[in-house]
């Protein structure tokens, strides 16, 4: 893989050229995607900007987020052409950073269940996740340093796991979702990919503004609360495997570690996670429901089908179950500095008829709390797989920060 803060250090010292680095991403494209099929499309004459921290750094956006410079087909027959006449926020921050926008990744329709044709990296048998399909397995591929992906259920953290990367889905709305294809408006979350924590911190306090997201030089040993999430059933072995290696090698290296019971109304939001976004998404795919049923893609047409009964009232008690369990989770993050959990049941399951379940990620996104996947372990197959650090809302420095310590103890 590329990674993102070697390129800023070979370029800020005079060792690459900020073309020559976006040079050696297009010829990475040009071999790799015709096995892997990340790209919808990409530039192969794109050049570097002439300033910014992310100079020289090739970036590739979901193809739900809005591009002037390229088609945004969000994966489905309806939109197929479509060309914007912006770029989304998301995307002029990057540019504004100085970051050259290489092309679009792929994703599930509409960034739902119908899977794409992309490839896991690692073992092309099997899914790399969804729905930022693309995005996770480009920079898996060792195609690009930085790409965008979004998350209304699991769509970021589940496909780094499968795909072995880091990744961060930060606090609700700390990178905006306007000019990206809506799902879910309370959920919905634009997230990033990178090679390993170091690299997504860096992408993100570059596009934010924010300084205080770079990791320190040295972390502190974080106190972490580790949650097996039983209420979303039991893991496959690989990922409790995961779990336990990586809350024994932080241990090791000196973080207080203690296993964390969840009180029942943070349970009761992971079971109502579901009845807020299929009672939003019946709004915001509005249109193409009900004016072009027969194009829809077929699993998500059938999901609406199913859910089309959804009443106010019920929506309107799942969200006040939300607002309770975002208290309780908040007076947790006063005995415990972050989180561990489990960022998929297992590795990637085989084949692409499925993106792989969201069951452990879902509750995190109704909360808006930012979420870092860390590489963990190689399972049977050559497949990766994470566990995930949360922080308190707005603490993504923390998150990153703990997730960067997990990473380099997992290492020793």
């Amino acid at each position: 893989m590329i990674s993102l803060a070697e390129l800023q250090r070979r370029i800020a010292s005079g060792e690459l050229s900020a073309d020559a680095a976006i040079t050696q991403t297009q010829e990475a494209v040009a071999a790799q995607d015709k096995t892997i099929g990340a790209f919808v499309c990409h530039d192969a004459t794109a050049r570097a900007q002439e300033a910014g921290p992310l100079r020289g750094i090739a970036v590739g956006i979901k193809d739900i987020v809005d591009t002037a410079g390229f088609p945004t087909e969000m994966g489905a027959v309806i939109y197929r052409g479509h060309q914007p006449r912006a770029d989304a926020p998301v995307v002029m921050a990057l540019k504004r950073a100085g970051a050259t926008i290489i092309g679009k990744t792929t994703t599930t329709a509409f960034a739902a269940n119908d899977p794409t044709a992309t490839l896991n990296p690692h073992n092309h048998a099997h899914t790399p996740g969804g729905s930022s399909s693309g995005s996770a397995a480009a920079v898996a591929a060792g195609m690009i340093p930085l790409a965008l992906g979004t998350q209304t259920g699991g769509s970021v953290i589940r496909p780094a796991s499968f795909c072995g990367v880091a990744a961060i889905k930060p606090s609700y709305r700390l990178l905006p979702t306007v000019g990206v294809k809506c799902f879910s408006w309370t959920l919905d979350t634009v997230g990033l990919f990178g090679a390993g924590v170091r690299d997504v911190a860096q992408g993100l306090a570059a596009m934010t503004k924010r300084p205080d997201l770079v990791l320190p030089s040295e972390v502190a040993a974080p106190r972490i609360g580790v949650v097996t999430q039983a209420f979303a059933g039991a893991p496959e072995p690989s990922g409790a495997e995961a779990l336990q290696k990586a809350a024994r090698a932080a241990e090791r290296a000196g973080a207080t570690v203690r296993e964390l019971a969840i009180s029942e109304i943070i349970a009761e939001a992971w079971r109502i996670h579901p009845v807020v976004q299929e009672f939003e998404a019946h709004q915001s795919l509005a249109w193409e429901y009900e004016q072009n049923y027969d194009a829809m893609p077929p699993l998500l047409r059938g999901r609406l089908d199913e859910t089309k009964g959804g009443t106010p009232a019920e929506y309107d008690a799942a969200m006040e179950v939300a607002l309770r369990a975002r208290q309780a989770l908040s007076a947790i993050f006063g005995q415990v500095d972050v989180l561990l959990t489990l960022s998929a049941p297992g590795a990637a399951p085989r084949g692409l008829a499925s993106t792989g379940d969201p069951r452990y990620n879902r509750l995190w996104t109704l909360m808006g709390v930012p979420c870092v996947n860390v590489p963990t372990l190689i399972a049977e197959g050559g497949l990766p797989v994470g566990v995930t650090v949360i922080a308190g809302f707005g603490d993504d420095a923390k998150a990153l920060a703990a997730a960067s310590f997990v990473e380099n103890a997992l290492r020793k």
